[in-house]
């Protein structure tokens, strides 16, 4: 392996044990990436539980969502990554959870979007400055059909660019950012977000 590919292979490695440990990753659920190369990414394998990713469950796939390592199967929500990858080129890392907060909010919010409005932590987010403000977060039904799911996000990406992720409802989240620990960041402060409005519906019952 090329010392690019220890490396972002360890990254994934750590994030898994990271998210695991957070309770936001449980057994096989979630996948994780990272970019390899302008045309190339490096995604976890099919149903390894992402508590213990060892070396060899990562594989390299085109933009496309295809496997270059013969034998290691890609994860069913490969194009879901490699979109992102091939929509914005500075994007250097993709996770996507399957957190009990995601999972319920997502199914109780109505309508195609949850707004998130004057939260401090808004401010972990790549380019939001102030908590004075909302910040969108789409969500999308859930579908087996990957490719139609992606062609259902495309349009919301490329009208919203500056986007930090979206829900798929009933099933987690998608964020990313320029290098794992940017990734890593929006996760966590996302999953405070979904906590408060989730404590907040109830609260107001």
């Amino acid at each position: 392996m090329s010392v690019t590919r220890e490396h972002l292979t360890r990254q994934i490695i750590d994030a898994g044990r990271f998210l695991y440990g957070r309770g936001w990753s449980p057994a096989t659920s979630s996948n994780y990436s990272a970019r390899l190369a302008a045309d190339r990414a490096l995604l976890t394998v099919s149903g390894k539980h992402k508590g213990q990713l060892g070396v060899d469950d990562v594989l390299e796939t085109d933009l496309a969502g295809n496997s270059l390592e013969p034998g290691k199967k890609p994860s069913a929500e490969t194009l879901l990554h490699t979109q992102l990858y091939a929509w914005r080129p500075e994007i250097g890392a993709v996770l996507h959870t399957h957190s009990v907060n995601a999972t319920v909010l997502s199914r109780l919010t109505p309508g195609d979007r949850l707004e998130l409005e004057d939260y401090e932590l808004q401010k972990a987010f790549a380019g939001v400055t102030t908590h004075e403000g909302r910040v969108t977060v789409p969500i999308f039904d859930n579908d087996q059909d990957i490719a139609r799911l992606a062609s259902k996000v495309q349009p919301w990406l490329d009208a919203h660019p500056d986007c930090p992720g979206y829900l798929i409802r009933g099933h987690g989240l998608y964020t990313w950012g320029p290098r794992m620990e940017d990734a890593l960041r929006q996760v966590e402060a996302f999953e405070f977000l979904f906590e408060c409005e989730l404590k907040v519906l109830s609260l107001r019952g």
